[in-house]
């Protein structure tokens, strides 16, 4: 080995320790940044081929790694917004250019836009199930929106189905079929009614009211109307014809409806969707007419007053009303090797040629783990050994700057042979 030699080696020594020092010290500053993955600095010998017996003067290579396969510990909190994973996935953040990636830092909360962002401005994106989005595209973000909870603040739910229990009485005298509930008419009368409240698209109350008249033995004629066509004096004629009509047919023997009989009513909601009426429990019995049950679904707009996320990234929104309506599903993405992805600003990743492809998938599905919702993943940096190699690297340094000007020193000698 030359002089020269020994001047590169040293020199080549000093970078390698500067590269570790400047690695801890991305560690030390982030020891307090949500989900970051402690970085660690590898070295290796660069060695020329040798042509001789004579020691050739190599150097050394520096590979800084990052840990992100590691998983951290959790530090719970107050927000169902503040997400951790307990596994090996990542959430699926995207830019404000639009560009997609990767990240453990789930310190999220809505933006003025409703949009979920964490800390470093990205949004989380997830799958809209209020569009009817299926499953997962394991090889794509296909389908992923930023997950946003403005758009649930305020929610109307048209009705759709409904259910109706009664008992019509046996033994009540039949009336004419030219004056039951389904003609309409200005003699039109009935043996029972009731009345029920269901939901337009706008979420708009729409009375409902349900005439009953036994037409023949064991046969019933059952006509559905909206209240706002009503008459302002007696019960009939409504100003538009019944919603739907329909003749039940009960079997003599136990009180319940024939194979023949119809058991659901289908009509158009004033405003809204078609709806069911189901009636398959009512019953003709000896006694008088009673309601047993009676329920529609579909609710006026109502608030948002809290969300749950499960630990499979269901985003349940839960109203004032008590209903629960799952509106986004949050997936985890993975890729092969985690800890070869290509580091961006802002605790994000992109997979790299080294990593492998991306994979989408399910929480609690394909290995990625669970979501942990009111919860924040640490970060893996161990402060005390951050300190313990920094001295390690302070004193490698040094002994590679003592080399380094032992070698300026034998140039000085060499350069002073001439006088």
């Amino acid at each position: 080995m030359g002089v020269y030699g020994i001047l590169g080696t040293s020199a080549s020594g000093m970078a390698a320790q500067a590269e570790r020092m400047s690695t801890m010290a991305d560690n030390i500053a982030n020891v307090s940044t949500t989900g970051y993955k402690t970085a660690s600095t590898e070295f290796s010998t660069l060695v020329p081929q040798a042509t001789t017996l004579l020691a050739e003067s190599g150097s050394v290579e520096t590979h800084v790694l990052h840990a992100l396969s590691k998983q951290g510990s959790f530090n719970y909190t107050h927000s169902v917004t503040d997400l951790a994973i307990n596994g090996s996935g990542f959430f699926v953040v995207q830019g404000s250019g639009g560009q997609t990636a990767l990240t453990r830092a789930g310190a999220f909360l809505p933006d003025r836009d409703g949009n979920v962002v964490n800390a470093a401005g990205f949004k989380l994106l997830g799958y809209d199930l209020s569009k009817g989005v299926g499953g997962a595209v394991v090889n794509g973000v296909a389908g992923l929106t930023p997950v946003n909870l403005s758009s649930l603040s305020l929610r109307a739910t048209p009705s759709t189905h409904g259910e109706l229990k009664i008992n019509l009485p046996s033994a009540i005298v039949s009336v004419a079929a030219a004056d039951l509930p389904s003609t309409n008419s200005v003699g039109a009368t009935y043996s029972a009614k009731t009345s029920m409240v269901g939901y337009d698209t706008l979420g708009a109350q729409k009375t409902l009211d349900v005439y009953f008249a036994k037409s023949a033995t064991n046969e019933w004629n059952v006509s559905i109307y909206d209240r706002a066509d009503a008459p302002t004096i007696g019960e009939f004629p409504y100003s538009s014809a019944p919603l739907t009509s329909a003749t039940l047919i009960f079997d003599s023997s136990n009180g319940g409806f024939t194979s023949v009989s119809p058991t659901e009513l289908s009509f158009q909601v004033p405003g809204g969707l078609t709806a069911t009426l189901d009636l398959s429990k009512s019953t003709q019995l000896a006694g008088n007419f009673s309601v047993q049950s009676a329920s529609i679904n579909g609710n006026a707009p109502v608030s948002v007053e809290r969300i749950e996320i499960s630990d499979g990234g269901v985003l349940t929104a839960v109203y004032e009303n008590g209903a629960r309506i799952p509106s986004y599903r949050i997936p985890l993405g993975r890729v092969p090797s985690p800890d070869n992805m290509t580091l961006l600003s802002g605790n994000t990743f992109v997979p790299s040629v080294d990593s492998g492809d991306l994979l989408i998938g399910d929480a609690t599905n394909g290995g990625a783990g669970t979501i942990v919702s009111g919860a924040l993943e640490l970060s893996t940096v161990d402060l005390a050994s951050e300190l313990t190699t920094m001295i390690e690297a302070q004193r490698s340094y040094t002994a590679n700057s003592r080399v380094f000007q032992t070698g300026s020193e034998l140039m000085d000698v060499i350069v002073n042979l001439k006088r």
